[in-house]
This record gives C-alpha cells, sequence and structure tokens, in this order.
C-alpha cells in the first residue's frame, strides 16, 4: 500500500508506474507485464488525504496510473499503453493502416461497453467495500440498460474475428475488455454473450492479463483503492 507522505517526484531515471488495483490501473499494469517494459512498479494511494498534495506534481487530478520517466509524466491509461507499446518497439498500438479502428475501440470502450460495466463495478464492488453503502438500485438498473444495448455489437463483432483489430491482439482488446476480469464480483450481466465470454478466455490465458498484480504485491488481494479510477 501507498506510504502517508509519499512524494513522487518526475524524475530521470528507470521508469516509474504508479498504480492501484483499480479498473483502469489494472489496464495499465497489464500493458506494461505484457510488454516486459522497463519501469518499476509503485502501488500509490493518491486520493488518501495525506498523499493527495505530494501527489499532485506528476498527476494535477490525484489518480493513478500515471507514468513518470525523465522528469514528465503521462497521466492516462491508454497515453500510457501508446508509450510503452512505443519503447518496446511493439505494434501492441499499431501505427500503421490499422490505426483508426485502434482509436475506433478505445472510443466505443469509454464512451459505451466500458461504461456501462463500470457502473456494476463502481456500485456492486466499490460502493459496499470502499464506500460502505449499498447499490444504487437506479444507477444499477441505468448500466443494465447500457450494458444489454452494448454489449451484443461486441459479440456480434467477436462473431467473425478472434481479435477486435485485424488478426492479432492489440491494446483494442485489453481496453475493451477492462471491466471483464471483475465480471463475477461485479454482476456483469455478460452470461449469454458467448462470443465476448471466447474473447476473454483467450486474453486469460496471457499471464499478464490474468494476473497482472503477481509478484507485486507481497499477495495482497486484488481490491479497489479510495476513490482510484
Amino acid at each position: 500500500m501507498a506510504t502517508p507522505g509519499l512524494a513522487p517526484k518526475p524524475a530521470g531515471g528507470p521508469m516509474k508506474l504508479y498504480y492501484s488495483h483499480n479498473l483502469n490501473p489494472r489496464v495499465a499494469v497489464a500493458v506494461a507485464r505484457h510488454l516486459q517494459s522497463p519501469v518499476e512498479f509503485i502501488r500509490a494511494s493518491p486520493r488518501h488525504p495525506d498523499n493527495e498534495d505530494a501527489f499532485r506534481p506528476i498527476n494535477p487530478n490525484t489518480l493513478v496510473p500515471v507514468l513518470a520517466e525523465d522528469g514528465r509524466s503521462l497521466w492516462e491509461t491508454d497515453a500510457i499503453a501508446c508509450r510503452l507499446a512505443a519503447v518496446a518497439g511493439s505494434d501492441f498500438w499499431p501505427t500503421d493502416a490499422r490505426m483508426p479502428e485502434l482509436i475506433m475501440w478505445l472510443s466505443w470502450s469509454a464512451h459505451h461497453f466500458t461504461e456501462a460495466g463500470s457502473g456494476f463495478y463502481f456500485e456492486n464492488i466499490v460502493c459496499p467495500q470502499i464506500l460502505r453503502r449499498a447499490p444504487n438500485e437506479a444507477a444499477l438498473k441505468q448500466a443494465d440498460a447500457a450494458f444489454r444495448r452494448f454489449a451484443p455489437v461486441l459479440d456480434d463483432v467477436l462473431a467473425g474475428r478472434a481479435w477486435l483489430v485485424g488478426e492479432r491482439m492489440s491494446y483494442a482488446d485489453f481496453r475493451v475488455a477492462s471491466v471483464l476480469p471483475f465480471a463475477e464480483e461485479a454482476k456483469l450481466p455478460v452470461a449469454g454473450y458467448k462470443n465476448i465470454l471466447k474473447w476473454h478466455d483467450r486474453l486469460n490465458q496471457l499471464e499478464a492479463w490474468r494476473a497482472p498484480f503477481a509478484g507485486l504485491d507481497d499477495g495482497a488481494p486484488a481490491r479497489p483503492e479510495v476513490a482510484e479510477t
């Protein structure tokens, strides 16, 4: 866990990836592990009252993930994935004719599929575990309607392909699947979408996706942390 008073500062030297066990940081850590990125993993809790002011110099939003490198920092998961793929010289973030389709899926995930799934994640995991309140049934109903609108779109696309962009796995697959590792605990209504489930089974064959925090937290359980996304 983060140490109260931690004062991270972007500095020269090895890249540092600040993360938590929440939805978006999990994706960033999975990308780094998959690409075998030369990063130092630092578990952080920037919204802790003792840490927020100290963390603001590397992310004024006081959220993780953050990638600090050579006196600079990148805040957002997609930007971090782009940078790590460039460092690795990998087409995991394709920069050729496939890139517009990649961007399409990232946008679709952010505004539709993962946004809907995040409602279940927040109400069924974060609220009872962190905020100590019952799920908001109205919010869950809204999330359910959105998920049932967009999950068939993804399921239909995956009926005709193994991966979302071209014939190879890419960051689009990681990003669109962001909420699926939490499906059971979040009570995500994914049962019945057989192509989504098969696709996520393929992703789970990768240890980096299946267990991104393995060996990083001394056996600490993967759970959401205060107010981080």
